[in-house]
């Protein structure tokens, strides 16, 4: 049985005006990129530990502490809701516009008030952490002349020590912006 999402990714030899829109339906939001190992590691411990709060909450059930047992289940709802949003964070394209998904907020901003999607030098965050180092960041420009937080950095869990990644996920984003702003 062969398992698409494991082989290699295939727009490594392509131009990026042959992978930018990739898909069939271009109204649907898209993430242009895969969730990177560290995105993906912090989201599975998140998991591993709600499974090991859903375990201490059966245990206290069966002890007959019944609230408690409904404070550990609670928990652990929390925990897999973080960790799915974990996974959700980063930036999606559409026909309609480009999303930057943060933990706690989401904008949407249309092409039509987009003036530039570009990758700039500047210092970055480290795993969002305070910590800035220097980097790449694909940034945003509105028509107002207001920038958007970056969308993407080359030292977030996406994209830490993934270069080549990095930068097929920016040359994507930008070429979804020039395919629609001109449109």
């Amino acid at each position: 049985m062969p398992l698409p999402f494991l082989t290699a990714d295939h727009a490594s030899d392509a131009s990026v005006e042959d992978i930018a829109l990739p898909f069939d339906d271009r109204d649907s939001w898209r993430r242009p990129y895969r969730p990177g190992p560290w995105r993906v590691a912090a989201a599975a411990s998140l998991l591993l530990l709600a499974s090991f709060v859903l375990l201490a909450g059966m245990i206290t059930a069966f002890a007959g502490a019944m609230p408690g047992a409904a404070v550990c289940l609670g928990l652990a709802v929390v925990v897999v809701g973080c960790a799915l949003r974990l996974l959700r964070v980063g930036a999606w394209v559409s026909r309609h516009g480009v999303r930057r998904v943060g933990f706690f907020a989401t904008t949407t901003v249309p092409w039509d008030h987009v003036a530039a999607v570009r990758t700039v030098q500047q210092p970055v965050k480290w795993l969002g952490l305070p910590r800035t180092v220097q980097g790449q960041a694909l940034v945003v420009v509105r028509e107002e002349g207001k920038a958007l937080p970056p969308l993407l950095t080359d030292g977030n869990a996406d994209f830490l020590g993934r270069g080549e990644a990095f930068d097929r996920a920016a040359d994507t984003v930008e070429a979804w912006g020039d395919e629609y702003r001109r449109g």
